[in-house]
């Protein structure tokens, strides 16, 4: 594991401290009992940019810290413990480093103080099927004038519906499952022929399903250059696969923990049933893989801050995210037996959300192929 920093453990433990009194798990469910459209609580958005935590891998330049994405892991991690429904992935993480690595001057100026201070919510546009597939893009982006109209749908879209800013990956050039002739484009979310369609997803957050039918923007909304969208895409996607890894971790180390409670206080046939050797065992394991996963969750991210090449390590990171996470749900549900079927209890809020997450941004399938052919297996 990665030896923190005086600086990365204040922030660790500050996030833990408002994640558990300000966003807890109770939260969520009180979201979800509202039957709110909202895929998270503005207030808690806009504390969580007065504490900065919106700007933490925003350069100083712009209104940010620039603590780096092992620091903004740390937060993640905290608030997926508490099943914290906010734009820190969407807008914080992916969006802010998509106009940090690919933004000119101007779109860098005008976007990420906003997001710093938790003015504004941005996301990235990317998928357009069921499931994660980064280069099957066939939204269309034609010249238009000066500028260029944008046909074709997005799905799936991360705080889509509030989203102040759309990065949207468009083909202009190529065929679906090319990587060139991808461009990314800014998008206002409210310009004239995006049409936003409310998902309901299983773990009460939702998303949004865009459709984008003759979105005309200017020359000055491309983000990078014209075709080449894919050197500024493929890195974005790495920081968000770490980045939703180290959120999976935090959620499957509540999981474990609230688990490991119930084992040492519940009783059965006059026994506490943590006594029980075959539960022992499956807690050893669990435990095991989840100090498994957060070595590799804390490789890809400092990686990262190294500006090394973690396209590997990320996806080695969501891969055993997804598998301890899924492992983490069964066995919260199944050790706290029939109360852990019951919706009063929030094994089944833990169990939804990783289902999602585990399809969030590809499974833990999609990404060992891509370690595969990484590494030259």
């Amino acid at each position: 594991m990665a030896v923190l920093t005086e600086e990365q453990t204040m922030l660790r433990d500050a996030a833990k401290a408002w994640s558990q009194e300000s966003a807890p798990v109770s939260a969520l469910r009180r979201l979800r009992n509202e039957g709110s459209r909202q895929t998270f609580d503005p207030a808690a958005w806009s504390e969580m940019g007065q504490m900065g935590w919106a700007g933490v891998v925003v350069p100083e330049a712009y209104e940010g810290s620039g603590f780096g994405y092992l620091g903004l892991g740390l937060i993640l991690e905290e608030t997926g413990k508490t099943l914290a429904a906010s734009p820190l992935l969407s807008t914080a993480l992916i969006a802010a480093s998509a106009l940090e690595l690919g933004g000119s001057d101007a779109q860098k100026a005008a976007w990420l103080p906003r997001i710093a201070t938790g003015e504004a919510v941005a996301t990235l546009a990317i998928d357009e099927h069921a499931h994660h597939n980064p280069t099957r893009i066939a939204l269309s982006a034609t010249t238009s004038g000066d500028g260029w109209a944008l046909n074709g749908t997005k799905t799936f879209v991360l705080d889509g519906e509030a989203a102040d800013l759309l990065i949207v990956a468009a083909r202009t050039g190529g065929a679906s499952g090319d990587t060139d002739g991808v461009t990314l484009f800014l998008v206002p979310g409210g310009a004239p022929g995006v049409v936003r369609t409310h998902l309901s997803l299983a773990d009460s957050r939702g998303a949004a399903q865009i459709a984008f039918n003759g979105v005309e923007v200017g020359a000055d909304a491309v983000l990078g250059a014209v075709g080449k969208g894919w050197t500024i895409l493929e890195p974005v996607l790495d920081r968000a696969y770490a980045g939703l890894a180290a959120e999976m971790l935090g959620t499957a180390s509540a999981a474990f923990e609230i688990t490991l409670d119930y084992l040492k206080t519940r009783t059965q046939f006059g026994q506490v049933i943590g006594t029980f050797q075959a539960l022992q065992h499956r807690a050893a394991k669990w435990f095991t893989d989840l100090e498994t996963t957060r070595s590799c969750v804390e490789a890809a991210l400092e990686a990262l801050d190294a500006g090394a090449d973690a396209r590997a390590l990320s996806s080695l990171a969501k891969a055993k995210a997804c598998e301890v996470l899924h492992l983490a749900s069964n066995e919260m549900v199944q050790m706290h037996g029939g109360i852990g079927m019951t919706d009063e209890h929030d094994s089944g809020l833990y169990m939804k959300r990783a289902r999602v997450a585990e399809a969030l941004f590809g499974g833990a399938s999609f990404h060992r192929d891509r370690y595969a052919r990484l590494m030259g297996f």
